[in-house]
Order: C-alpha cells, then structure tokens, then sequence
C-alpha cells in the first residue's frame, strides 16, 4: 500500500468538495492531525 498515492488521493478528493481537514474529521469521528497525517501518508488507519 502506497502511503503517499493514498495521502495525495485523500487530499484531491477533500479539496474538489471544499472541505477542510477539519470538516472531514468531523465527518468520519476523528481529529483534523489525524487527516492531516493521512495526507502527509505518515499514518493510515488499516
């Protein structure tokens, strides 16, 4: 699994719907550093 490619993909997805990091986070029930590391592809939950 590719971290960055899925980081990036998170991030183009997030951006075409206009949501911050903190909209998504609150969406799916987690912390805005939590996508912020996805994004990064510093930590992705499995």
């Amino acid at each position: 699994m590719d971290q960055e490619k899925i980081g990036k993909f998170i991030k183009e997805i997030r951006k075409k719907n206009n949501l911050t990091q903190k909209d998504l986070a609150d969406k799916y029930n987690v912390t805005y550093q939590a996508v912020s590391k996805w994004e990064n592809g510093v930590s992705l939950v499995k």
